[in-house]
């Protein structure tokens, strides 16, 4: 609020001036907000993000399996065909020896629940014997219905 200083009232007290000049006050705010929006940095409507560079490259072909089934019986079969002898198997597993080791294929041993561990065990040394290092036993449902 303000006051008028020289008043015609005649008394000592000075008179209440009921009006307040805004003028001043809004036209402030409009340079501030003015500057508000001047300063504010314009939005990109992207995300900037660090890609990795591309890869070229060939992917790694998928390896080939051999699945040894062992029978109940002691039965040894590569990939569904029944081996003759122990000495038939070393050879095949010798042919697989002899390639690169990128491409040798993976041994999966899958054994019956009901056969000798004596003969899961030569099986697993014929491929131990001959270098071969990508082999894993595996469960086989077949059998063991």
């Amino acid at each position: 609020m303000g006051m008028n200083v020289g008043s015609s009232s005649g008394s000592d007290e000075p008179e209440v001036m009921m009006d307040v000049n805004t003028t001043p006050l809004i036209d402030v705010m409009l340079v501030l907000l003015v500057m508000l929006i001047i300063t504010i940095p314009i939005q990109l409507h992207s995300v900037n993000l660090d890609m990795p560079p591309p890869n070229n490259q060939t992917p790694p072909k998928e390896p080939t399996v051999v699945e040894l089934f062992i029978d109940f019986d002691g039965v040894v079969s590569w990939n569904g065909v029944p081996v003759a002898s122990m000495a038939e198997l070393d050879s095949r597993l010798g042919e697989q020896a002899q390639m690169a080791v990128a491409d040798q294929a993976e041994i999966h041993i899958k054994p019956n629940k009901l056969v000798e561990y004596g003969v899961v065990a030569a099986v697993m040394a014929s491929v131990q014997r001959h270098g071969l290092t990508k082999m894993g036993m595996v469960g086989n449902e077949q059998f063991a219905k």
